[in-house]
Protein backbone atom coordinates (compact mmCIF):
# COMPACT_ATOMS: atom_id res chain seq x y z
CA UNK A 1 0.00 0.00 0.00
CA UNK A 2 1.25 3.11 -0.87
CA UNK A 3 0.18 7.16 -0.43
CA UNK A 4 -0.12 7.57 -4.53
CA UNK A 5 -2.95 4.97 -4.39
CA UNK A 6 -4.75 4.97 -1.23
CA UNK A 7 -4.09 8.75 -0.40
CA UNK A 8 -4.75 10.39 -3.76
CA UNK A 9 -7.06 12.92 -2.40
CA UNK A 10 -5.56 13.49 0.74
CA UNK A 11 -2.67 16.44 -0.31
CA UNK A 12 -3.45 17.99 2.78
CA UNK A 13 -3.18 15.46 5.08
CA UNK A 14 0.18 14.63 3.72
CA UNK A 15 1.15 18.14 4.11
CA UNK A 16 0.63 18.31 7.85
CA UNK A 17 2.12 14.77 8.84
CA UNK A 18 5.19 15.41 6.73
CA UNK A 19 5.30 19.15 8.73
CA UNK A 20 4.42 17.00 12.09
CA UNK A 21 7.48 14.53 11.38
CA UNK A 22 9.67 17.10 10.66
CA UNK A 23 8.60 19.07 14.06
CA UNK A 24 8.92 15.51 15.65
CA UNK A 25 12.63 15.17 14.60
CA UNK A 26 13.17 19.05 15.73
CA UNK A 27 11.80 18.09 18.25
CA UNK A 28 13.74 15.46 19.81
CA UNK A 29 17.36 17.41 18.48
CA UNK A 30 16.48 19.70 21.33
CA UNK A 31 15.72 17.56 23.64
CA UNK A 32 19.09 15.86 23.48
CA UNK A 33 20.46 19.42 23.26
CA UNK A 34 19.37 19.99 26.70
CA UNK A 35 20.23 16.54 27.79
CA UNK A 36 23.65 17.42 26.97
CA UNK A 37 23.53 20.83 28.48
CA UNK A 38 22.24 18.77 31.72
CA UNK A 39 25.53 15.98 31.83
CA UNK A 40 27.80 19.04 30.83
CA UNK A 41 26.26 21.14 33.92
CA UNK A 42 25.99 17.55 35.81
CA UNK A 43 29.71 17.18 35.17
CA UNK A 44 30.96 20.79 36.32
CA UNK A 45 28.84 20.41 39.47
CA UNK A 46 30.88 17.13 40.12
CA UNK A 47 34.18 18.89 39.48
CA UNK A 48 33.41 21.74 41.54
CA UNK A 49 32.54 19.63 44.35
CA UNK A 50 35.67 17.42 44.38
CA UNK A 51 37.56 20.79 43.90
CA UNK A 52 35.81 22.02 47.07
CA UNK A 53 36.65 19.35 49.17
CA UNK A 54 40.23 18.09 47.45
CA UNK A 55 42.54 19.11 50.24
CA UNK A 56 44.25 22.62 50.12
CA UNK A 57 47.39 22.11 51.52
CA UNK A 58 50.24 20.09 50.16
CA UNK A 59 50.40 16.44 50.82
CA UNK A 60 53.71 16.59 52.36
CA UNK A 61 52.58 19.50 54.80
CA UNK A 62 48.74 18.04 56.05
CA UNK A 63 49.29 15.34 58.82
CA UNK A 64 45.89 13.76 57.92
CA UNK A 65 47.41 12.18 54.77
CA UNK A 66 48.65 9.49 56.71
CA UNK A 67 45.53 8.28 57.77
CA UNK A 68 43.59 5.72 55.38
CA UNK A 69 40.26 7.94 55.72
CA UNK A 70 41.84 10.17 54.58
CA UNK A 71 43.93 8.60 51.62
CA UNK A 72 40.17 6.68 50.85
CA UNK A 73 38.33 9.79 50.79
CA UNK A 74 40.97 12.02 48.19
CA UNK A 75 41.16 8.33 46.30
CA UNK A 76 37.00 8.45 46.11
CA UNK A 77 37.12 12.20 44.98
CA UNK A 78 39.25 11.69 42.16
CA UNK A 79 37.19 8.59 41.23
CA UNK A 80 34.10 10.98 41.00
CA UNK A 81 36.24 13.32 39.15
CA UNK A 82 36.76 10.62 36.79
CA UNK A 83 33.07 10.04 36.78
CA UNK A 84 32.58 13.64 35.63
CA UNK A 85 35.21 13.10 32.94
CA UNK A 86 32.64 10.55 31.76
CA UNK A 87 29.62 12.14 31.77
CA UNK A 88 31.49 14.74 29.63
CA UNK A 89 31.94 12.32 27.13
CA UNK A 90 28.37 12.05 26.84
CA UNK A 91 27.56 15.45 26.49
CA UNK A 92 30.19 15.85 23.95
CA UNK A 93 29.05 12.59 22.03
CA UNK A 94 25.04 13.27 21.97
CA UNK A 95 25.80 16.88 20.55
CA UNK A 96 28.37 15.83 17.73
CA UNK A 97 26.58 12.69 17.08
CA UNK A 98 23.02 13.40 17.25
CA UNK A 99 22.45 17.18 18.05
CA UNK A 100 24.77 17.92 14.53
CA UNK A 101 23.86 15.28 12.28
CA UNK A 102 20.48 15.12 13.17
CA UNK A 103 20.25 18.88 12.81
CA UNK A 104 21.81 18.54 9.33
CA UNK A 105 19.52 15.70 8.36
CA UNK A 106 16.59 17.48 9.13
CA UNK A 107 17.79 21.02 6.87
CA UNK A 108 17.73 18.62 4.27
CA UNK A 109 14.43 16.83 4.46
CA UNK A 110 12.77 20.43 4.39
CA UNK A 111 14.40 21.23 1.72
CA UNK A 112 13.52 18.19 0.23
CA UNK A 113 9.92 18.21 0.85
CA UNK A 114 9.67 21.62 0.22
CA UNK A 115 10.64 20.67 -3.57
CA UNK A 116 7.99 18.01 -3.90
CA UNK A 117 5.23 20.27 -2.62
CA UNK A 118 6.23 22.75 -5.15
CA UNK A 119 6.13 20.13 -7.21
CA UNK A 120 2.57 19.06 -6.97
CA UNK A 121 1.18 22.66 -6.25
CA UNK A 122 2.61 23.36 -9.86
CA UNK A 123 0.96 20.45 -10.67
CA UNK A 124 -2.00 21.29 -9.30
CA UNK A 125 -1.72 25.23 -10.81
CA UNK A 126 -1.40 23.79 -13.93
CA UNK A 127 -4.78 21.25 -14.08
CA UNK A 128 -6.86 23.91 -12.44
CA UNK A 129 -5.91 26.98 -15.35
CA UNK A 130 -6.44 23.81 -17.88
CA UNK A 131 -10.00 24.07 -16.31
CA UNK A 132 -10.20 27.61 -16.27
CA UNK A 133 -9.53 27.09 -20.37
CA UNK A 134 -12.05 24.12 -20.49
CA UNK A 135 -14.84 26.94 -18.81
CA UNK A 136 -14.16 29.48 -21.09
CA UNK A 137 -14.22 27.49 -24.39
CA UNK A 138 -17.94 26.14 -22.46
CA UNK A 139 -19.14 29.39 -21.77
CA UNK A 140 -18.15 30.72 -25.51
CA UNK A 141 -19.74 27.72 -27.11
CA UNK A 142 -22.98 28.70 -24.98
CA UNK A 143 -23.07 31.96 -26.02
CA UNK A 144 -22.24 31.11 -29.93
CA UNK A 145 -25.11 28.71 -29.94
CA UNK A 146 -27.42 31.33 -28.00
CA UNK A 147 -26.63 33.53 -30.92
CA UNK A 148 -26.82 31.65 -33.97
CA UNK A 149 -30.47 30.39 -32.35
CA UNK A 150 -31.36 34.12 -32.13
CA UNK A 151 -30.02 34.92 -35.80
CA UNK A 152 -31.95 31.67 -37.24
CA UNK A 153 -35.23 33.35 -35.63
CA UNK A 154 -34.66 36.47 -36.85
CA UNK A 155 -34.34 35.30 -40.92
CA UNK A 156 -37.26 33.17 -40.16
CA UNK A 157 -39.75 35.87 -38.80
CA UNK A 158 -38.04 38.79 -41.84
CA UNK A 159 -38.85 35.47 -44.26
CA UNK A 160 -42.16 35.70 -43.32
CA UNK A 161 -42.77 39.25 -42.99
CA UNK A 162 -44.70 40.75 -46.35
CA UNK A 163 -43.15 43.97 -45.00
CA UNK A 164 -39.46 43.02 -45.38
CA UNK A 165 -37.20 44.04 -48.06
CA UNK A 166 -35.15 41.15 -50.08
CA UNK A 167 -32.40 42.77 -48.70
CA UNK A 168 -32.90 42.84 -45.39
CA UNK A 169 -33.85 39.00 -45.84
CA UNK A 170 -30.87 37.98 -47.33
CA UNK A 171 -28.89 40.07 -44.46
CA UNK A 172 -30.61 38.42 -42.07
CA UNK A 173 -29.65 34.63 -43.69
CA UNK A 174 -26.36 35.31 -43.84
CA UNK A 175 -25.75 36.24 -40.34
CA UNK A 176 -27.54 33.34 -39.27
CA UNK A 177 -25.17 31.68 -41.51
CA UNK A 178 -22.40 33.48 -40.31
CA UNK A 179 -23.31 32.61 -36.23
CA UNK A 180 -24.15 29.52 -36.97
CA UNK A 181 -20.78 28.83 -38.66
CA UNK A 182 -19.47 30.56 -35.32
CA UNK A 183 -20.68 27.64 -33.01
CA UNK A 184 -19.43 25.30 -35.02
CA UNK A 185 -16.01 26.83 -34.27
CA UNK A 186 -16.84 27.09 -30.65
CA UNK A 187 -18.31 23.49 -30.55
CA UNK A 188 -14.73 22.03 -31.71
CA UNK A 189 -12.87 24.31 -29.60
CA UNK A 190 -15.15 22.86 -26.74
CA UNK A 191 -14.15 19.63 -27.73
CA UNK A 192 -10.77 19.79 -28.09
CA UNK A 193 -10.77 21.55 -24.81
CA UNK A 194 -12.60 19.29 -23.21
CA UNK A 195 -10.32 16.07 -24.68
CA UNK A 196 -7.28 17.98 -23.16
CA UNK A 197 -8.28 18.34 -19.87
CA UNK A 198 -9.49 15.04 -19.20
CA UNK A 199 -6.42 13.48 -20.58
CA UNK A 200 -4.48 16.36 -18.27
CA UNK A 201 -6.39 15.05 -15.54
CA UNK A 202 -6.08 11.50 -15.80
CA UNK A 203 -2.20 12.31 -15.88
CA UNK A 204 -2.70 14.31 -12.72
CA UNK A 205 -3.90 11.56 -10.53
CA UNK A 206 -2.97 8.63 -11.99
CA UNK A 207 0.23 9.41 -12.62
CA UNK A 208 1.72 12.81 -11.91
CA UNK A 209 0.18 13.13 -7.99
CA UNK A 210 1.08 9.70 -7.27
CA UNK A 211 4.75 9.91 -8.16
CA UNK A 212 5.13 12.72 -6.08
CA UNK A 213 2.89 11.36 -2.96
CA UNK A 214 5.32 7.89 -3.34
CA UNK A 215 8.04 10.39 -2.85
CA UNK A 216 6.86 11.81 0.06
CA UNK A 217 6.33 8.74 1.61
CA UNK A 218 9.73 7.17 0.76
CA UNK A 219 11.25 10.50 2.52
CA UNK A 220 9.42 10.22 5.71
CA UNK A 221 10.03 6.67 5.98
CA UNK A 222 13.85 7.82 5.61
CA UNK A 223 12.64 10.34 8.06
CA UNK A 224 11.62 7.69 10.65
CA UNK A 225 14.56 5.08 10.32
CA UNK A 226 16.99 8.05 10.86
CA UNK A 227 15.18 9.40 13.78
CA UNK A 228 14.46 5.72 14.99
CA UNK A 229 18.74 5.55 14.53
CA UNK A 230 18.89 8.24 16.41
CA UNK A 231 17.10 7.60 19.60
CA UNK A 232 19.99 4.10 19.18
CA UNK A 233 22.39 6.84 19.70
CA UNK A 234 21.01 8.31 23.13
CA UNK A 235 21.74 4.65 24.89
CA UNK A 236 24.92 4.00 22.61
CA UNK A 237 26.49 7.19 24.04
CA UNK A 238 25.71 6.12 27.75
CA UNK A 239 26.88 2.16 26.95
CA UNK A 240 30.43 3.63 25.72
CA UNK A 241 31.60 5.01 28.83
CA UNK A 242 29.40 2.03 31.20
CA UNK A 243 33.06 -0.13 31.26
CA UNK A 244 34.66 3.13 32.53
CA UNK A 245 32.25 4.45 35.00
CA UNK A 246 32.11 0.58 35.87
CA UNK A 247 36.22 1.11 37.30
CA UNK A 248 34.92 4.41 38.84
CA UNK A 249 32.86 2.75 41.05
CA UNK A 250 35.23 -0.50 41.68
CA UNK A 251 37.69 2.35 43.08
CA UNK A 252 35.34 3.68 45.54
CA UNK A 253 34.72 0.47 46.78
CA UNK A 254 38.44 0.11 47.03
CA UNK A 255 38.37 2.88 48.41
CA UNK A 256 36.09 2.19 50.77
CA UNK A 257 37.53 -1.19 51.64
CA UNK A 258 41.06 0.57 52.26
CA UNK A 259 39.98 2.00 55.82
CA UNK A 260 41.86 0.49 58.36
CA UNK A 261 40.53 2.14 61.90
CA UNK A 262 43.21 0.30 63.57
CA UNK A 263 46.44 1.13 61.77
CA UNK A 264 44.98 4.72 62.12
CA UNK A 265 44.66 4.90 65.77
CA UNK A 266 48.45 3.46 65.99
CA UNK A 267 49.24 6.56 63.22
CA UNK A 268 47.41 9.31 65.37
CA UNK A 269 49.23 7.76 68.42
CA UNK A 270 52.54 7.99 66.68
CA UNK A 271 51.64 11.62 65.48
CA UNK A 272 50.48 12.89 68.94
CA UNK A 273 51.90 10.58 71.90
CA UNK A 274 53.95 13.26 74.56
CA UNK A 275 56.05 10.91 75.85
CA UNK A 276 55.69 12.60 79.31
CA UNK A 277 55.05 10.48 82.39
CA UNK A 278 51.45 10.66 84.27
CA UNK A 279 51.35 12.73 86.88
CA UNK A 280 51.07 11.30 90.61
CA UNK A 281 48.78 11.89 93.57
CA UNK A 282 48.04 15.43 95.07
CA UNK A 283 48.90 15.78 98.41
CA UNK A 284 46.38 16.79 100.86
CA UNK A 285 45.77 20.78 102.12
CA UNK A 286 44.46 21.76 104.86
CA UNK A 287 42.40 25.23 104.71
CA UNK A 288 40.03 25.06 107.27
CA UNK A 289 41.29 28.47 108.12
CA UNK A 290 38.18 31.18 108.07
CA UNK A 291 39.17 33.21 104.32
CA UNK A 292 37.42 35.46 102.75
CA UNK A 293 36.37 34.78 98.85
CA UNK A 294 36.86 37.12 96.72
CA UNK A 295 34.88 37.34 93.42
CA UNK A 296 36.85 35.75 90.50
CA UNK A 297 37.87 37.99 87.77
CA UNK A 298 37.94 35.76 84.76
CA UNK A 299 34.18 35.23 84.85
CA UNK A 300 33.17 35.67 81.09
CA UNK A 301 30.68 38.34 80.31
CA UNK A 302 28.32 38.11 77.45
CA UNK A 303 28.80 40.05 74.24
CA UNK A 304 27.73 43.23 73.84
CA UNK A 305 24.86 43.08 71.21
CA UNK A 306 23.37 45.68 69.23
CA UNK A 307 19.79 46.08 69.48
CA UNK A 308 18.17 45.56 65.63
CA UNK A 309 17.07 48.62 64.53
CA UNK A 310 13.42 48.05 63.00
CA UNK A 311 11.54 50.90 61.24
CA UNK A 312 7.98 50.21 60.78
CA UNK A 313 6.76 52.19 57.68
CA UNK A 314 3.94 52.27 55.13
CA UNK A 315 4.62 50.05 52.35
CA UNK A 316 4.82 52.38 49.05
CA UNK A 317 4.25 52.21 45.28
CA UNK A 318 7.19 52.71 43.40
CA UNK A 319 6.71 53.97 39.97
CA UNK A 320 7.61 51.25 37.23
CA UNK A 321 8.89 51.42 33.60
CA UNK A 322 6.21 50.46 31.14
CA UNK A 323 7.30 47.11 29.67
CA UNK A 324 4.13 46.53 27.95
CA UNK A 325 4.19 46.09 23.94
CA UNK A 326 6.00 48.84 22.45
CA UNK A 327 6.47 49.94 19.41
CA UNK A 328 9.58 50.45 17.36
CA UNK A 329 11.88 53.01 18.98
CA UNK A 330 14.70 54.68 17.34
CA UNK A 331 18.13 54.07 19.31
CA UNK A 332 19.72 57.61 19.97
CA UNK A 333 23.61 58.39 20.65
CA UNK A 334 22.50 59.89 24.31
CA UNK A 335 20.42 56.32 25.21
CA UNK A 336 17.35 58.60 26.15
CA UNK A 337 15.23 56.00 24.21
CA UNK A 338 16.03 53.86 27.47
CA UNK A 339 14.24 53.88 30.80
CA UNK A 340 16.27 56.26 33.49
CA UNK A 341 18.55 53.45 35.02
CA UNK A 342 19.41 51.50 31.96
CA UNK A 343 20.22 55.06 30.27
CA UNK A 344 23.07 55.46 33.09
CA UNK A 345 24.44 52.40 33.14
CA UNK A 346 25.34 52.90 29.29
CA UNK A 347 26.46 55.96 29.16
CA UNK A 348 27.98 55.08 31.91
CA UNK A 349 29.75 52.12 29.93
CA UNK A 350 30.47 54.67 27.29
CA UNK A 351 32.24 56.91 29.21
CA UNK A 352 34.59 54.17 30.90
CA UNK A 353 35.71 53.11 26.88
CA UNK A 354 35.64 56.60 26.26
CA UNK A 355 38.19 56.88 29.07
CA UNK A 356 40.03 53.34 28.21
CA UNK A 357 40.38 54.57 24.54
CA UNK A 358 41.65 58.27 25.60
CA UNK A 359 44.14 57.01 27.99
CA UNK A 360 45.26 54.00 25.14
CA UNK A 361 45.72 57.17 22.70
CA UNK A 362 47.70 59.62 25.26
CA UNK A 363 50.06 56.58 25.69
CA UNK A 364 50.69 56.27 21.91
CA UNK A 365 51.82 60.19 22.11
CA UNK A 366 54.00 59.80 24.47
CA UNK A 367 55.57 56.95 23.21
CA UNK A 368 55.94 58.55 19.61
CA UNK A 369 57.17 61.96 21.25
CA UNK A 370 60.12 59.91 22.85
CA UNK A 371 60.89 57.44 19.20
CA UNK A 372 60.72 61.21 17.37
CA UNK A 373 63.15 62.60 20.31
CA UNK A 374 65.37 59.33 19.69
CA UNK A 375 65.02 59.73 16.30
CA UNK A 376 66.34 63.27 16.56
CA UNK A 377 69.08 62.53 18.40
CA UNK A 378 70.50 59.51 16.46
CA UNK A 379 69.33 60.26 12.81
CA UNK A 380 70.70 56.72 11.75
CA UNK A 381 67.74 54.89 13.26
CA UNK A 382 64.78 56.78 11.68
CA UNK A 383 63.70 60.03 10.41
CA UNK A 384 61.54 62.58 12.59
CA UNK A 385 59.24 63.72 10.12
CA UNK A 386 57.66 60.08 9.51
CA UNK A 387 56.38 59.95 12.89
CA UNK A 388 54.80 63.37 12.07
CA UNK A 389 51.47 62.10 10.38
CA UNK A 390 50.71 59.52 13.11
CA UNK A 391 51.53 61.88 15.85
CA UNK A 392 49.02 64.35 14.34
CA UNK A 393 46.28 61.52 13.66
CA UNK A 394 46.84 60.72 17.43
CA UNK A 395 46.39 64.98 18.50
CA UNK A 396 43.22 64.39 16.53
CA UNK A 397 41.77 61.21 18.06
CA UNK A 398 42.46 62.64 21.52
CA UNK A 399 41.01 65.82 21.34
CA UNK A 400 38.09 63.79 19.84
CA UNK A 401 37.90 61.21 22.70
CA UNK A 402 38.04 64.16 25.16
CA UNK A 403 34.90 66.07 23.36
CA UNK A 404 33.17 62.89 23.63
CA UNK A 405 34.23 61.99 26.99
CA UNK A 406 32.74 65.91 27.71
CA UNK A 407 29.43 65.03 25.36
CA UNK A 408 29.01 61.74 27.92
CA UNK A 409 29.63 63.60 31.20
CA UNK A 410 26.93 65.83 30.77
CA UNK A 411 24.70 63.11 29.69
CA UNK A 412 25.71 60.92 32.45
CA UNK A 413 24.77 63.84 34.82
CA UNK A 414 21.60 64.77 33.55
CA UNK A 415 20.96 60.75 33.53
CA UNK A 416 22.13 60.95 36.94
CA UNK A 417 19.53 63.62 37.91
CA UNK A 418 16.90 61.61 36.34
CA UNK A 419 17.15 58.96 38.69
CA UNK A 420 17.52 60.57 41.84
CA UNK A 421 14.16 62.71 40.98
CA UNK A 422 12.40 59.33 40.56
CA UNK A 423 13.69 58.14 43.38
CA UNK A 424 11.24 59.55 45.38
CA UNK A 425 8.64 58.61 43.46
CA UNK A 426 9.74 55.01 43.76
CA UNK A 427 9.89 55.29 47.74
CA UNK A 428 6.48 56.45 48.01
CA UNK A 429 4.48 54.91 45.38
CA UNK A 430 5.61 51.21 45.51
CA UNK A 431 2.79 49.01 47.23
CA UNK A 432 4.27 45.58 47.98
CA UNK A 433 7.75 44.48 47.83
CA UNK A 434 9.06 42.00 45.26
CA UNK A 435 9.32 38.28 46.75
CA UNK A 436 13.07 37.75 47.68
CA UNK A 437 14.98 35.32 45.81
CA UNK A 438 14.39 31.86 46.57
CA UNK A 439 17.76 30.70 47.07
CA UNK A 440 19.79 31.24 50.09
CA UNK A 441 22.44 34.22 50.78
CA UNK A 442 25.83 33.14 49.91
CA UNK A 443 28.74 32.71 53.08
CA UNK A 444 29.14 36.43 53.79
CA UNK A 445 32.09 35.19 55.78
CA UNK A 446 33.52 33.99 52.29
CA UNK A 447 33.19 36.77 50.53
CA UNK A 448 33.97 39.61 53.30
CA UNK A 449 36.95 37.70 54.94
CA UNK A 450 38.98 36.61 51.95
CA UNK A 451 42.18 38.02 53.27
CA UNK A 452 41.47 36.69 56.52
CA UNK A 453 41.28 33.04 54.91
CA UNK A 454 43.91 33.36 53.27
CA UNK A 455 45.98 34.43 56.33
CA UNK A 456 44.50 31.72 58.19
CA UNK A 457 45.64 29.02 54.98
CA UNK A 458 48.94 30.25 55.16
CA UNK A 459 48.97 29.83 59.37
CA UNK A 460 47.34 26.42 58.33
CA UNK A 461 49.75 25.14 56.18
CA UNK A 462 52.49 25.97 58.59
CA UNK A 463 54.18 22.38 59.53
CA UNK A 464 53.21 21.07 63.75
CA UNK A 465 55.28 22.15 66.37
CA UNK A 466 57.88 19.67 67.72
CA UNK A 467 56.91 18.18 70.65
CA UNK A 468 57.71 19.45 74.35
CA UNK A 469 58.10 23.14 72.76
CA UNK A 470 55.61 25.57 75.14
CA UNK A 471 52.63 26.16 73.04
CA UNK A 472 49.19 27.49 74.24
CA UNK A 473 46.63 24.68 74.86
CA UNK A 474 43.59 27.13 73.55
CA UNK A 475 43.86 28.68 70.55
CA UNK A 476 40.28 29.03 69.55
CA UNK A 477 39.77 32.69 69.70
CA UNK A 478 42.88 33.61 68.81
CA UNK A 479 42.16 35.07 65.38
CA UNK A 480 43.64 37.59 62.98
CA UNK A 481 41.21 40.60 62.16
CA UNK A 482 41.16 42.81 59.01
CA UNK A 483 40.65 46.52 58.35
CA UNK A 484 37.18 46.64 56.92
CA UNK A 485 36.66 46.97 53.08
CA UNK A 486 35.60 49.99 51.48
CA UNK A 487 32.08 50.78 49.66
CA UNK A 488 31.82 50.25 46.32
CA UNK A 489 28.79 52.43 46.01
CA UNK A 490 25.45 53.66 48.08
CA UNK A 491 21.87 52.17 48.04
CA UNK A 492 18.84 52.90 49.58
CA UNK A 493 16.01 50.39 50.82
CA UNK A 494 13.10 50.78 48.82
CA UNK A 495 10.97 48.02 51.12
CA UNK A 496 11.62 47.10 54.75
CA UNK A 497 13.68 43.76 55.08
CA UNK A 498 13.65 41.44 57.96
CA UNK A 499 17.29 39.00 58.03
CA UNK A 500 16.09 36.41 59.55
CA UNK A 501 18.65 33.80 57.70
CA UNK A 502 22.05 33.60 58.40
CA UNK A 503 24.16 35.95 56.69
CA UNK A 504 21.27 38.77 55.90
CA UNK A 505 20.84 41.72 57.32
CA UNK A 506 18.05 43.57 58.59
CA UNK A 507 17.36 46.70 56.70
CA UNK A 508 14.34 49.90 56.75
CA UNK A 509 12.79 51.21 54.52
CA UNK A 510 14.05 54.76 52.91
CA UNK A 511 17.43 53.45 55.18
CA UNK A 512 20.68 54.94 53.22
CA UNK A 513 23.35 51.60 52.90
CA UNK A 514 26.56 51.50 51.90
CA UNK A 515 27.58 49.00 48.73
CA UNK A 516 30.07 46.36 49.65
CA UNK A 517 29.81 43.60 46.80
CA UNK A 518 27.32 43.63 43.58
CA UNK A 519 24.62 40.70 42.99
CA UNK A 520 26.69 37.84 41.40
CA UNK A 521 23.67 36.56 39.75
CA UNK A 522 21.58 34.94 42.40
CA UNK A 523 19.66 37.60 43.68
CA UNK A 524 21.62 38.87 46.99
CA UNK A 525 23.62 42.11 47.47
CA UNK A 526 26.07 42.90 50.16
CA UNK A 527 25.29 45.54 52.36
CA UNK A 528 26.35 48.18 55.28
CA UNK A 529 24.30 49.43 58.02
CA UNK A 530 25.49 52.82 59.09
CA UNK A 531 25.09 52.11 62.48
CA UNK A 532 26.62 48.59 62.33
CA UNK A 533 26.09 45.27 60.63
CA UNK A 534 27.17 43.58 57.37
CA UNK A 535 25.37 41.02 55.68
CA UNK A 536 23.43 40.42 52.69
CA UNK A 537 19.79 41.70 51.05
CA UNK A 538 17.74 41.11 48.18
CA UNK A 539 18.97 43.07 44.98
CA UNK A 540 15.31 44.05 44.11
CA UNK A 541 14.64 45.80 47.38
CA UNK A 542 17.25 48.19 46.77
CA UNK A 543 18.26 51.29 44.53
CA UNK A 544 21.95 51.34 43.85
CA UNK A 545 24.30 54.01 42.92
CA UNK A 546 28.03 52.95 42.10
CA UNK A 547 30.75 55.43 43.03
Amino acid sequence: MDWGTELWDQFEVLERHTQWGLDLLDKYVKFVKERAEVEQAYAKQLRSLVKKYLPKRPTKDDPEVKFSQQQSFVQLLQEVNDFAGQRELVAESLGIRVCLELAKYSQEMKQERKMHFQEGRRAQQQLENGFKQLENSKRKFERDCREAEKAAHTAERLDQDINATKADVEKAKQQAHLRNHMAEESKNEYAAQLQRFNRDQAHFYFSQMPQIFDKLQDMDERRATHLGAGYGLLAEAELQVVPIIGKCLEGMKVAAESVDAKNDSQVLIELHKSGFARPGDLEFEDFSQVMNRVPSDSSLGTPDGRPELRAASSRSRAKRWPFGKKNKTVVTEDFSHLPPEQQRKRLQQQLEERNRELQKEEDQREALKKMKDVYEKTPQMGDPASLEPRIAETLGNIERLKLEVQKYEAWLAEAESRVLSNRGDSLSRHTRPPDPPTTAPPDSSSSSNNSGSQDNKESSEEPPSEEGQDTPIYTEFDEDFEEPASPIGQCVAIYHFEGSSEGTVSMSEGEDLSLMEEDKGDGWTRVRRKQGGEGYVPTSYLRVTLN
